[in-house]
């Protein structure tokens, strides 16, 4: 073998050894970056815990005190119940959900129409109970400032109005602006006769606050892990994966037939 040619073995023999370093290098820098990524995850997981533990422990410190004053025509145990419907009708949709909680806007948009639909035709009735969830997980009162002012507008006999105004203007989660009592009665506006000095006095003074959380307290005595939960004849239809409304509204006429 000549020279030359040995040389031009060693000399690729050495840049493939280079091009080695190169890329055991890269990989080291890859797997770094990896098992970073990996921590900053874990720790921003235990911040995000840190945060609601503690706002959980503000939530309990800052509890509405007072008598509880449940809203005019509310049912069920303890009066914990909005209903919308006929009393006559065979079947009833539960509905435990919070009005920062954005799965319980998405459910709202998607059957409202076959719900308002069933409850005008007599067919179904909805009873509503009203939670602080996401005031819990996220901090703020904005959960709880919503369903009091929903409860006043209970007593005005618009609550269903006031109901699909508040999921229709619903803010971000981390946006914690139901808390202005301001913003909620100017909601009010868009529900016609609702915007009142008896509507505005309810809801500036929290006039139902006790009982929300007496309702929130329902919720979690009930065993119920999430928002919205939504029961059929006492079953949980939210958690079926099949359910759409139009498979509601067949499984409502079908017990109205029964």
């Amino acid at each position: 073998m000549s020279e030359k040619n040995r040389d031009g073995k060693r000399n690729a023999r050495e840049r493939l050894a280079v091009e080695r370093e190169k890329q055991k290098a890269a990989d080291k820098r890859r797997r770094a970056l990896i098992v970073g990524a990996s921590v900053i995850c874990v720790l921003g997981l235990a911040a995000v815990i840190g945060v609601v533990a503690a706002n959980s422990g503000k939530d309990k410190k800052s509890s509405a005190s007072g008598p509880v004053v449940s809203p005019s025509g509310a049912t069920g145990k303890d009066s914990l119940a909005i209903p919308v419907g006929k009393d006559g009708a065979k079947s009833t949709l539960t509905v435990w959900e919070d009005f920062r909680c954005p799965a319980c806007q998405a459910f709202e948009t998607a059957y409202r129409p076959t719900i308002h639909e069933l409850v005008d035709s007599g067919q179904l009735k909805t009873e509503y109970h009203l939670v602080t969830l996401i005031d819990g997980n996220m901090g703020g009162s904005g959960s709880l400032r919503a369903a009091n002012a929903a409860a006043c507008a209970q007593d005005a006999g618009k609550f269903r109005e006031y109901h699909d105004v508040l999921y229709e203007n619903q803010p971000k989660e981390t946006d914690d602006a139901f808390a202005d009592n301001a913003k909620l009665i100017g909601l009010a506006g868009k529900v016609g006769g609702l915007d009142t000095p008896a509507f505005r006095a309810c809801v500036n003074n929290g006039s139902h606050d006790s009982w929300v959380q007496k309702s929130h307290a329902a919720f979690q005595a009930g065993g119920f892990t999430g928002t919205p939960t939504v029961l059929l004849g006492g079953k949980n239809i939210y958690a079926d994966q099949s359910m759409t409304p139009a498979k509601l509204k067949q499984m409502v006429e079908a017990a109205n037939k029964g």
